[in-house]
C-alpha cells in the first residue's frame, strides 16, 4: 500500500506515503494545497485547527476525545 492513514488516539489523521510518493489534497473546488516535497502530514479531525484541513495540535489544547477503533472481525487477522 503506497499510502497509510493512521487514526491517532484523540488526535489527528496521520497520512503517510510509504513509498515516498507525493500525496495530493484538494479543496471542495478542486484546488490543490501546496504539499510539494511532503510525503507525510496530519489532518485535523477535532475541528479546531487554525490551519484546516491540517492539524495544528489544537486537539491537545481542547482535550479532544474520540472512540475510534477498528472493529474486530472474527476470522480476519489484524495487522
Amino acid at each position: 500500500m503506497p499510502v497509510n492513514i493512521t487514526v491517532k488516539k484523540n488526535g489527528s489523521y496521520r497520512v503517510e506515503a510509504t513509498d515516498g510518493t507525493e500525496i495530493k489534497v484538494v479543496d471542495a473546488d478542486g484546488k490543490a494545497f501546496d504539499l510539494r516535497g511532503k510525503t507525510a502530514f496530519s489532518l485535523c479531525r477535532c475541528g479546531h485547527s487554525a490551519n484546516k484541513p491540517f492539524c495544528d495540535g489544537s486537539h491537545s489544547r481542547i482535550g479532544f476525545q474520540a472512540d475510534d477503533v477498528a472493529p474486530r472481525v472474527e476470522g480476519v487477522q489484524q495487522p
